[in-house]
């Protein structure tokens, strides 16, 4: 049965299904209604929307808002964040999303992430020659986990020293402990001192990187004027600490996922990494497919409808949280054909693991040069890569928000068994 408003919603769906195997469970739910009442593992109450068609135009409804303002009263319990780690593109509708995301956009133009083609590269060659005489890896901690956050870093200009700590609270955040709540809290206030204090040392001697350049565009004076202008196109204190937390926060997080969901994908289709091996100029259609497939982000982010209104016409009242289930979307037949198989020559243009509308993914750009770039470098070091752990041993993070896995063992034919066999 359909859940509207009007008959009274059915008791909210048990999400344990989604959290222990997800495409099972969207598939179940995609065939009995486009909408369904669920309870987040938060406790909160929340509208989860299954079909292609219906996502896509979700994400770029403007009566669907990111303001957590519009949410009703008591409703919603999500992620709790300070206000100075809060105020990013992930909470905001225009115009203040138009003006934040117009400031930081220059960074990720495709002729600036380009430039980064290089350096990504040089990385991830010297991630591997550090693996390479071993013959064996966590392919997650070791290599799909440190290029992310090298890049991200290096972007934005955060001292080396302090990015194993970064790591450490991002896990926090992405797979939250019940039975520890203080650990979440600690890593929140750790991470708020730290931009605090980057922030305040790169203005204190600012660099070549896109932290200290968004600092100049919050301190900025107004032209013909001794103050800093207000309003226009201006970062407030907040929206500049904030900015800073989620680039390095997103930046890391799906790109390491992106990347260890596609090497999983390709070692439990030996095929598809064979044909791709021969053929690297396939890698970039290949990762869209990937995206589609097996992504990085299950759902978007949560909205609010601004008035009452139908989605697969079900009616949701003004204020509901709504979730947008990217993960079915992708894997809709009426949009894919044998959309369970994961196929590299497919043509998966129209996915939505990127987003779509006016909050499309910001780094994507960036995020699908890393992993093309990850993918191209591993497949040519190491011919022979294959699991070094039963595939029934492997763990996805328990997570409605973030498919990853926690570890990725592998292994290969070290230089001296090369040597030996030689």
């Amino acid at each position: 049965m359909q859940n509207t408003a009007e008959t009274g919603p059915d008791a909210p769906l048990d999400v344990t299904p989604l959290l222990d195997d997800p495409y099972a469970a969207c598939a179940a739910l995609r065939e009995a209604g486009p909408v369904h009442r669920i309870t987040g593992t938060d406790g909160s109450p929340a509208w989860l929307v299954t079909r292609y068609d219906d996502v896509r135009r979700a994400l770029a409804d403007p009566r669907l808002s990111l303001d957590k303002r519009h949410a009703t009263p008591g409703g919603y319990r999500g992620f709790a964040l300070p206000p100075a780690l809060d105020a990013n593109l992930l909470n905001m509708d225009p115009p203040d999303h138009t003006r934040v995301r117009r400031l930081v956009v220059k960074a990720f133009t495709p002729g600036r992430v380009e430039k980064l083609r290089g350096p990504v590269r040089r990385t991830a060659e010297e991630l591997l020659d550090a693996m390479a005489a071993a013959g064996r890896a966590d392919l997650i901690s070791d290599y799909a986990g440190p290029l992310p956050i090298t890049v991200i870093c290096d972007l934005l200009g955060i001292p080396e020293a302090d990015r194993r700590d970064f790591l450490a609270w991002s896990d926090a955040l992405i797979t939250p402990d019940p039975g520890r709540p203080h650990l979440m809290k600690e890593a929140i206030g750790a991470m708020l001192e730290f931009y605090t204090g980057l922030i305040a040392a790169k203005r204190a001697q600012p660099g070549d990187d896109l932290l200290s350049d968004l600092i100049a565009v919050r301190d900025e004076p107004a032209a013909g004027s001794g103050e800093r202008a207000e309003g226009g196109d201006r970062l407030t204190e907040d929206e500049l600490t904030s900015l800073a937390f989620l680039i390095l926060f997103a930046g890391y997080e799906n790109t390491v996922h992106l990347i260890g969901n596609s090497v999983l994908t390709l070692l439990d289709h030996p095929e598809r990494l064979d044909r791709l091996r021969r053929n690297p100029a396939e890698l970039p259609a290949a990762v869209e497919e990937f995206l589609r497939f097996d992504g990085p982000s299950p759902l978007s982010i949560r909205r609010f409808p601004t008035e009452d209104l139908e989605i697969g016409g079900v009616r949701i009242p003004a204020g509901d949280s709504v979730l947008l289930s990217i993960a079915s979307a992708n894997r809709d037949p009426g949009r894919f054909p044998d959309p369970d198989v994961p196929d590299p020559g497919r043509n998966a243009s129209g996915h939505l693991a990127m987003g779509h509308g006016i909050h499309h993914c910001l780094g994507a750009s960036l995020a699908r040069l890393e992993a093309v770039t990850a993918l191209d470098a591993l497949l040519g070091r190491f011919p022979d890569l294959r699991l070094d752990v039963p595939r029934g041993a492997l763990r996805h993070r328990r997570s409605l928000r973030s498919r990853g896995l926690i570890s990725l063992p592998v292994t290969w034919k070290s230089a001296n068994e090369q040597a030996f066999e030689a």
